[in-house]
């Protein structure tokens, strides 16, 4: 039997052949009607049920108010990460153009890379209608290319507070903040605050306005109960500064998280929105309801693909499937 594209492209992809990574994400990208086979084919193949275990790479969410630094913060984890010979892949999700609908290549454009290094791949995502603060194929994209890239890095598009959706992709998320410019206040305030993994100060070259950032930050931690979030101060600005604090913090909270446990709640979440969207209010009520949906989902095999608990979903409720 002849391999179709997506299942070529994601057996690549699970040999670690990252040359299949541009085609594939114009794939998990592509809105025809006639690709969907194929991006199913294409997560199944980079799915933990075809690996036999989680994907490799570790997904790391920057996210963070517009103008807090976080474009120049990802070029400076970007250049860390390649001195230690790790492939890196940056999802970098724009506001849209309202004339195409594509990505304006804002935050590309202010990410400093080497086009000539072949390990490091960065790509724009057009935001659309989302208020996530990421794009649609965003998880997809995610997911599949931590089959062959050591980090994939997501930045979001930076519409402030809305940015939760971040916590759904990522295994460890990082809210960067600058000093001196209210975030600390409003990030106290806000749903926000409850998400981070990692609080980024930027700018420590500004030096006591910073610190007092830090102190501040840390003390909404303790208030809140969260031991565990670390709050790191960096300068990205040449020459860098704090990065490897940084990527350390990334790195402990990985060595105390169940990533393979995270990784099922988020794969099960997404696929209870899609099959929400696909078959809507009167497929759910099949299921008795979104919460039976959720316990359906819970008796599912963990390693399953999004598709795969989409299509399993769709059985469960009596929906003749094509």
């Amino acid at each position: 039997m002849t391999e179709g594209r997506g299942a070529a492209l994601g057996r690549r992809l699970a040999e670690r052949d990252l040359a299949a990574a541009p085609e594939a994400l114009n794939l998990l990208e592509s809105s025809a009607s006639g690709d969907s086979a194929d991006r199913s084919d294409l997560l199944r193949a980079t799915s933990p049920g075809a690996l036999g275990q989680e994907p490799p790479g570790y997904v790391v969410g920057i996210t963070g108010p517009p103008g807090a630094g976080k474009s120049t913060l990802i070029s400076a984890i970007v250049k860390e990460l390649r001195a230690e010979d790790k492939s890196v892949a940056v999802i970098a999700v724009d506001p849209s153009s309202k004339r195409s609908g594509g990505a304006l290549l804002g935050d590309r454009a202010r990410i400093d890379f080497d086009p000539a290094d072949r390990d490091l791949l960065i790509r724009s995502m057009a935001a659309g209608d989302r208020l996530g603060g990421l794009a649609r194929p965003t998880r997809d994209a995610a997911a599949a290319l931590s089959a062959a890239y050591d980090f994939v890095v997501v930045e979001t598009v930076g519409v402030g507070q809305s940015e939760t959706e971040i916590s759904e992709v990522a295994d460890t998320v990082c809210v960067v903040v600058q000093p001196a410019s209210g975030d600390t206040l409003q990030f106290i305030k806000s749903g926000i605050m409850e998400i981070p993994d990692v609080l980024v100060v930027t700018k420590s070259d500004l030096g006591q306005i910073a610190q007092r950032a830090r102190r501040d930050l840390n003390a909404a931690l303790r208030s809140l109960g969260a031991k565990h979030t670390s709050v790191v101060a960096v300068s990205a600005a040449p020459p860098a500064t704090g990065i490897t604090e940084l990527l350390d913090a990334v790195e402990e909270h990985r060595e105390r998280s169940d990533i393979a446990a995270g990784r099922s709640e988020r794969r099960k979440s997404q696929a209870l929105e899609e099959f929400a969207d696909e078959y809507g209010r009167s497929g759910l009520s099949l299921l008795g309801g979104r919460r039976e949906a959720g316990k359906e989902l819970s008796s599912l095999d963990p390693s399953l693909d999004v598709p795969g608990m989409v299509v399993e979903l769709a059985r469960r409720a009596g929906i003749a499937l094509p």
